[in-house]
């Protein structure tokens, strides 16, 4: 139990680099909101839906993080921050990584009957701080989320999805970055953890120039066709 415990920590400290030790870890929302949702899992699967949603809705006063007492969850998943909603039949592989203000929606079913309507994600994914990631889609292992994404279709492996509807670009689908790629959003071939708000800044604008290329390149053809 220590060593498993010791070793979920040892996970996040890789993808962190703020913490100074384990003690500081284990204030995290994040952790704690991952083992109030593995009590109220177990009630759950007991089918123990009260006691179930009262641990939920006690998590969910303490940390400000939403997990659903039915959702799936693997080992050594992070949630960096808080303020996340997870659904009912959400499914999360291991090693996965969520940041602030992320949301795994579902969609309702047209003929009232309830089944999965929340997304999958495999392993090693990274769901950049405010994506939505809506209904009952697969996100490939190792694939990233850019931040403020909306993902509505499945991920390939080791894509990388930006934009609303997200896209992918930067990454080619199925070659995973070789490091940990923090808030799922690359822009340059180093992602330097300590200064994230520019990175993303520079990915922003970088966004916006291959869509200005492109609104350009159509008006050119428009020109040319008349």
């Amino acid at each position: 139990m220590m060593g498993r415990l010791l070793a979920y920590l040892d996970s996040i400290k890789a993808r962190d680099p703020s913490p100074r030790s384990r003690w500081e870890i284990l204030t995290y929302p994040g952790v704690w909101a991952l083992a109030y949702h593995r009590v109220a899992h177990r009630l759950f699967r007991a089918g123990l839906f009260f006691p179930a949603r009262a641990v939920n809705h006690m998590s969910r006063f303490l940390t400000a993080i939403d997990i659903h007492p039915g959702a799936k969850i693997g080992r050594h998943f992070f949630i960096d921050h808080g303020f996340v909603v997870i659904g009912e039949t959400a499914e999360i592989g291991d090693n996965v990584t969520i940041y602030q203000c992320v949301t795994l929606g579902g969609t309702n079913p047209d003929n009232g009957v309830p089944g999965k309507r929340h997304p999958t994600l495999s392993d090693g994914v990274i769901i950049g701080s405010g994506a939505q990631v809506l209904g009952p889609i697969t996100v490939g292992q190792g694939a990233r989320v850019g931040a403020n994404a909306v993902v509505t279709r499945d991920v390939p492996q080791g894509a990388t999805m930006v934009g609303i509807p997200a896209r992918a670009t930067m990454v080619e689908g199925g070659k995973q970055p070789a490091q940990f790629l923090a808030y799922g959003t690359p822009c340059s071939d180093v992602f330097d953890p300590q200064s994230q708000k520019v990175e993303l800044l520079r990915c922003e604008l970088e966004t916006m120039r291959k869509r200005l290329d492109a609104l350009l390149a159509d008006h050119q053809d428009v020109r040319d066709r008349a």
